[in-house]
């Protein structure tokens, strides 16, 4: 895959009937289900059935497992994400035919056209502050329209059509597709070298969250200035016509956390703001969470909302699914999942695990994510996994890449071992539940860790252990 240049776009009316390849993706379905809302004719396709195909078919979509030329119909465009390849039967009809062919970023781009876009991007956390955000407008009044990459566990849903000005996007940066969108109010969480199959070296990806925040259309920038790469970030733009807004703990912060305290069942700090403050009240863990939250809280502001509904739409927000999810609670065993594939990522969740665990132990079941982030972060997230007190490693999640001569997770493994953790090294996916469910004991906290179908494990390993397997 090479990086996506940006193009022009027809409003989405002007574009239907539409095709989406790989519907039933985090970052498809929403978009789909807001063509069909708009009154669009939608068809769709996946290689599997998925409760996101389900659902879209619930709705009156169209939607087939399994690729055939023939199922793209009377489309006249058809959208792709970047994991279609070029051979996909469908993609290659849509050639043949002329038909117009998107990216996923084009048609979501399409969609908002005429809206005040809310981008909010990042190396991590880009799913949790957008959805955060979308919540916290909408509890202050805006009703807006949001696309991010995972459903709300309130809602179920990943995507709202709303009758607002607003429309907040998790924004992409892992192809350049963030660079797509008519970005108003651009949110940066953080930069951290990732992606450099696609941008190859550190300082290109960090060059493309500059041309990110100066897009033509860009009115103001939201970014976390306590995190080194947004420090950059913030010193590139700084003297520019662009007015960027500070979230952080320090004291030239715009919008400042100060007396960051957990509870146990809630993390709490003190928000201040140009004219005010007040107490900012999450039930999601991690201090991370409370900085996308100021940062979240900042757009808000920035839109001229209530601060107090703001901190209200904060404090009822449940999180999205696969962001440190309670997936079971079963013979004193609590099995929480999460989308962390980052060394930081990993850090951030098992910190979070480790203040929710109280006396108990940290079980992290990690199944690293692509071949070349596996061969370019192993020791990182071996030093990372360092922090649980039982680690279990599997083989690597492929997703769109070919393997990689002498990459596996045992890389990952070796280099936890090294840093000291103890671990096991089970290659086949489908032997981890069995070998967790040995490990395990009462008051423990498993947390199964990547961005592939490591899924699967937390309920099958919960099954055996309401049997009593384990």
């Amino acid at each position: 895959m090479t990086l996506l240049d940006p193009i022009p776009v027809l409003p989405a009316e002007d574009v239907g009937p539409v095709h989406f390849i790989a519907i039933g993706g985090a970052g498809m379905s929403g978009i789909a289900q807001l063509y069909a809302e708009r009154g669009i004719e939608v068809t769709g396709s996946d290689q599997a059935d998925s409760a996101a195909l389900r659902r879209l078919a619930a709705m009156g979509i169209r939607t087939y497992v399994g690729h055939r030329s023939e199922q793209i119909g009377n489309a006249r465009t058809v959208v792709v994400s970047s994991a279609v390849r070029e051979s996909n039967p469908e993609l290659a009809a849509a050639r043949d035919k002329s038909l117009l062919v998107w990216h996923r970023s084009a048609a979501l781009a399409a969609l908002m056209l005429g809206r005040t876009a809310v981008c909010v991007t990042g190396t991590h956390g880009k799913t949790t502050t957008s959805a955060m955000t979308a919540t916290m407008l909408a509890v202050a009044g805006a009703d807006p329209s949001y696309v991010v990459g995972s459903p709300l566990q309130d809602s179920g849903s990943s995507a709202h059509l709303g009758a607002g000005s607003t429309f907040v996007i998790e924004a992409d940066e892992s192809d350049g597709s963030f660079r797509q969108y008519p970005t108003v109010v651009a949110v940066v969480t953080n930069i951290e070298a990732d992606h450099l199959d696609n941008w190859l070296t550190p300082e290109a990806y960090a060059a493309g969250f500059v041309q990110f925040c100066t897009s033509r259309t860009v009115r103001r920038v939201v970014l976390d200035i306590d995190d080194p790469g947004c420090r950059r970030l913030y010193e590139a733009l700084e003297g520019g016509s662009v007015p960027v807004t500070k979230v952080g703990e320090g004291e030239d912060a715009d919008i400042r956390l100060s007396d960051i305290a957990s509870d146990g069942g809630a993390d709490r700090a003190t928000l201040t703001w140009p004219g005010g403050t007040g107490e900012l009240t999450l039930h999601v863990p991690g201090r991370h969470n409370l900085h996308n939250a100021a940062v979240a809280f900042a757009v808000g502001h920035h839109l001229g909302l209530d601060p107090q509904l703001l901190l209200d739409g904060a404090r009822g927000f449940l999180g999205t699914e696969r962001r440190f999810q309670l997936v079971a609670d079963v013979a004193g065993v609590r099995i929480v999942d999460d989308y962390a594939h980052h060394p930081t990522e990993v850090t951030a969740t098992l910190t979070a695990a480790r203040a929710a665990a109280g006396s108990g132990r940290v079980v992290a079941c990690f199944q690293p994510h692509l071949y070349s982030r596996t061969r370019d972060f192993a020791v990182e997230f071996g030093q990372a996994l360092a922090a649980a007190d039982v680690v279990v490693v599997t083989d690597v999640y492929a997703a769109r890449e070919e393997p990689v001569p002498g990459v596996t997770g045992e890389l990952v493994a070796d280099a936890a071992r090294d840093a000291g953790a103890d671990v096991t090294y089970v290659p086949a996916l489908s032997d981890v539940p069995a070998v967790l469910a040995g490990l395990v004991r009462r008051d423990d906290l498993v947390l199964t860790l990547g961005a592939g179908d490591i899924t699967s494990t937390g309920p099958a390993l919960a099954e055996l252990l309401e049997a009593g397997r384990g």
